[in-house]
């Protein structure tokens, strides 16, 4: 294998989930020698490639579909932030969760859709029909918290996003 296949094999190891682009800049070479290296990694199964929310995610191996999901979500701050707070604290109502992660009910509910389907988060209604946001599995949920950390330009991204929804709700 080769100096540039291992350093990229490595880095998507460190960063489980890691989108493209993002590997690319963490990376000292040309995004056409980046893909041509993924593309053998997965073809060799030493990395694992999947389309998850829109975007190309690579993985080592050994993580399962919930893991892949749930990791590709958590890299996002804002979807971070989320479950930062069910985490802390505990089943929450939307209007609650958006204020304190300070971001736009629709931002909010975009997030809650990907975490709903990935089953990171359960939407469950009381007899008047209002819903409660509760985490589907806390444990799990606050370890892949844990194991993963957004990479600046993934911050300024949803910094980006939050401010656009403040300018817009003025």
């Amino acid at each position: 294998m080769t100096d540039a296949r291992t350093r990229i094999e490595h880095e998507i190891a460190a960063q489980p989930g890691v989108h493209f682009n993002e590997l690319v800049r963490s990376l000292p070479f040309a995004a056409g020698h980046v893909q041509y290296h993924v593309r053998s990694l997965v073809t060799d199964d030493s990395v694992l490639r999947d389309e998850l929310f829109g975007r190309t995610h690579y993985f080592p191996p050994g993580y399962d579909a919930f893991e892949r999901a749930a990791i590709a979500l958590v890299r996002r701050e804002t979807t971070r932030d989320i479950l930062a707070v069910l985490i802390e604290a505990g089943p929450s109502r939307p209007a609650a969760v958006a204020e304190d992660v300070g971001v736009a009910r629709s931002t909010l509910e975009h997030h809650l859709g990907n975490l709903c389907d990935a089953g990171l988060v359960e939407k469950e209604r009381d007899s008047r029909n209002r819903v409660t946001l509760v985490l589907a599995d806390p444990e799990r949920t606050g370890d892949l918290l844990a194991d993963v950390t957004p990479t600046l330009p993934a911050r300024l991204v949803d910094r980006f996003t939050r401010l656009v929804d403040d300018l817009l709700a003025e």
